[in-house]
């Protein structure tokens, strides 16, 4: 008996964009934007993958590293690129401070703004998801007489907590017009991905009837490393709160393979174990994703065809 073919999301991923789409394939990275003159705008990258420089990056536990540096650098590059595109009112009258800003970078001002911006985000996002958690346990074994009976359950009532926040802030910035747009986009992504994997033709009509949940989602990542973590976080002795974020941050990387090979595992398989595996991350997505309208859909669609590999490398065989 023949074994049976399938398009699979293994081999392709995106990333939303505010108004555009980043589409990831076995070959090419390709950036596809809606232009102010409502047009369609796709780029090519041209980033090879890492794992093509060195083998060893493409092997189980490494690849999912791998796989986050990638999405950072691309992601970060086609951020740019889509902002790029999207453009301004060229006319509009400047501040003073645009127009500093304009003299004393000049091209490289947009790279700047995003540098700044990503250290700041890093800086919060280590005091909101590992410092503050740790000090609250904390606070919440003090206020309790420093009762040694919460102890065992320090690392689930922090990794409650970061799932919490990580919730909440998702709620907060869902709306925001720019941002919900963006999710938008997502959703639109995610319609056309399960399209294509479905081998039906990629059109607006047949991407529109799909659902915008997907399980080799980012957000589902991200919702696997925070329950990954809970369980490293058992074998981390400290209570100190610096210690024990210093500790947790040597320990991202465990966290990041084993959650990319939980989610890699829910995108080839569809049983009642990966279902579960990916139902957190499938009900985070609904704060992630949104509705899209066939114009955002038709942006999907110019993404994904062009980085769909015509050996038939994206094929899964099962």
């Amino acid at each position: 008996m023949a074994k049976q073919q399938t398009k699979c999301i293994t081999s392709i991923g995106g990333q939303a964009l505010i108004e555009g789409i980043m589409m990831r394939g076995p070959q090419k990275t390709v950036v596809a934007s809606r232009l102010p003159d409502k047009t369609i705008d796709t780029e090519d990258m041209n980033i090879a993958p890492l794992k093509n420089k060195c083998k060893i990056l493409g092997w189980p536990l490494i690849r999912g590293i791998t796989g986050l540096v990638e999405s950072l650098m691309i992601g970060y590059k086609a951020l740019g690129i889509s902002a790029e595109k999207a453009g301004t009112d060229e006319e509009a009258e400047l501040s003073k401070f645009d127009a500093w800003c304009n003299r004393v970078f000049g091209d490289k001002l947009m790279p700047v703004i995003m540098g700044i911006a990503m250290f700041f985000g890093i800086m919060i996002a280590i005091g909101l998801f590992f410092f503050l958690p740790v000090v609250s346990f904390n606070g919440i074994k003090a206020l309790a007489g420093g009762n040694p009976a919460l102890e065992p359950w320090r690392s689930t009532i922090e990794g409650a907590m970061r799932i919490f926040i990580f919730m909440l802030y998702l709620i907060l910035i869902s709306v925001i017009p720019s941002v919900k747009r963006m999710f938008r986009y997502h959703g639109a992504e995610h319609k056309t991905i399960f399209c294509y994997e479905n081998q039906e033709e990629l059109t607006v009509e047949n991407v529109r009837k799909y659902k915008r949940f997907h399980p080799r989602c980012g957000t589902s990542f991200m919702v696997l490393m925070l329950v990954v973590g809970i369980v490293v976080g058992f074998f981390i002795p400290f209570q100190q709160p610096v210690l024990r974020t210093v500790c947790k941050l040597l320990c991202m990387p465990i966290c990041v393979s084993l959650g990319y090979e939980l989610i890699r595992l829910c995108g080839r398989h569809d049983n009642v174990i990966t279902r579960i595996i990916a139902a957190p991350g499938m009900w985070m997505q609904r704060i992630t994703t949104k509705e899209p309208d066939d114009s955002m859909i038709e942006v999907a669609i110019a993404a994904i065809k062009e980085v769909i590999p015509e050996n038939g490398e994206d094929l899964v065989r099962k």
